[in-house]
């Protein structure tokens, strides 16, 4: 079922103890402000330099604890969010991934071990949020195994069950009006702009009764796999995201060209 008018998610990735303070705490005031239930895709393990923004914050956890118990959702954010193997993701939206391609032992370790991590720090995921879209079957099956049924992608308008999982379609990386479905909008803090910032407080202030939690989610829809015109529109949906960022890079390295020229 297509749910009319649209409903909205918001997703924030990258967080872990040095995620950009400044910028964290201006969306964890908009949490706050609008009443939101998020999904919180935390990195239990960060090794990645780039998501080094911050000096580490001593109240990190207490943060995420405080807000799952106000109504936000745990999401594992990988492992270590080191994307170094090549192998072909289920997406194939990028050319590294952390998991896609490495071998299922390793794989069923690293979200035991994630899991571990973040359960140790009193919280309790229920969501997989693969960095840069990475994950094979591979990956499902090592999250079935360890007990996690729920997996933050794709392209569809509305949950469905895939691979003996429910995906919660994340579709969106800035606030855009929809007419129907479910849309998941990914912020990542470390990189939004002010004018990002801006336009999100914008568009909550507009439609903060669209947005939606995953507990309610899971209390109103009961998903099923997707129709053939459900499967048609994800199709298309992602093949326009991969001509667009197709593009992007030409002009980018033509801009680059010119500029060396």
């Amino acid at each position: 079922m297509i749910v009319t008018p649209a409903q909205y998610l918001l997703r924030f990735d990258d967080l872990c103890p040095t995620v950009s303070a400044t910028r964290w705490q201006l969306f964890r005031a908009l949490i706050s402000e609008f009443g939101l239930c998020p999904i919180l895709a935390v990195v239990p393990g960060n090794r990645d330099p780039a998501l080094a923004v911050s000096p580490p914050d001593p109240h990190f956890w207490d943060q995420m604890r405080a807000l799952e118990s106000a109504g936000a959702a745990i999401a594992l954010h990988g492992y270590r969010h080191l994307c170094v193997s090549r192998g072909r993701s289920l997406l194939n939206l990028a050319r590294t991934s952390e998991f896609a391609g490495i071998a299922p032992a390793v794989q069923c370790q690293w979200i035991r071990e994630g899991l571990g991590i973040l359960r140790n720090h009193g919280l309790n995921p229920s969501i997989f949020v693969a960095p840069r879209h990475g994950f094979d079957l591979h990956t499902l099956a090592s999250l079935r195994s360890e007990g996690i049924r729920l997996l933050s992608d794709g392209f569809a308008r509305v949950p469905h069950l895939r691979g003996g999982l429910t995906w919660i379609p994340q579709q969106l990386w800035a606030p855009v009006p929809k007419p129907n479905g479910l849309w998941t909008i990914c912020i990542h803090p470390n990189t939004a702009t002010d004018e990002q910032i801006a336009a999100l407080r914008a568009f909550l202030r507009a439609r903060s009764a669209q947005f939606t939690s995953v507990d309610r989610l899971l209390a109103e829809f009961q998903p099923t796999t997707l129709t053939l015109a459900g499967r048609i529109h994800e199709e298309i949906a992602l093949c326009r995201l991969k001509t667009s960022r197709a593009v992007s890079a030409i002009r980018f390295t033509l801009f680059r060209s010119s500029k060396s020229a």
